[in-house]
């Protein structure tokens, strides 16, 4: 049986308990909170504390920050949650499986850079006519804004 001062006696944890268990900064904690990935309760002292179940809801925040999702993107995920519950396994799935389309554009998109860089950068300059990351007079702006020959638009076309 739970005592007061057994770990699991509370649904609440303090922020810096959170913080040591997740492996986050309090300061991030709290960033999130504004973010609205994470809702805090005051305790009766005015101290920042959250559900123990946010151990979890932080761990999927970093999850899907490490895999390269933004803070919006995340946002929208956890709103899919109802009652803004902890993710679980099920939901998981389904929100990884959302992002897969993303994932897979990102290694595309890593995998060119990675196979046109010695070329990009071996001239030295950056400014032959050949570099990917170059745009002469600007003559790659029709294809749109950015790294145009690196994002895979033909030299010239």
């Amino acid at each position: 049986m739970p005592t007061a001062t057994t770990p699991t006696s509370t649904p609440w944890i303090a922020i810096g308990e959170l913080a040591r268990r997740s492996g986050v900064a309090a300061s991030a904690l709290r960033f999130y909170e504004e973010q609205g990935l994470l809702t805090s309760h005051r305790s009766a002292s005015g101290r920042r504390q959250f559900a123990r179940s946010d151990l979890r809801r932080v761990a999927f925040v970093r999850a899907a920050q490490t895999v390269g999702l933004s803070l919006d993107q995340i946002r929208a995920a956890l709103a899919t949650l109802p009652d803004s519950r902890t993710p679980t396994p099920a939901d998981w799935n389904r929100l990884s499986k959302a992002w897969r389309p993303i994932l897979d554009q990102r290694i595309a998109e890593m995998t060119r850079l990675r196979d046109q860089l010695d070329a990009c950068i071996g001239c030295g300059c950056l400014s032959l006519a050949k570099c990917a990351l170059f745009n002469p007079g600007d003559s790659a702006a029709r294809h749109g804004p950015g790294p145009r020959y690196w994002l895979g638009n033909a030299p010239g076309k």
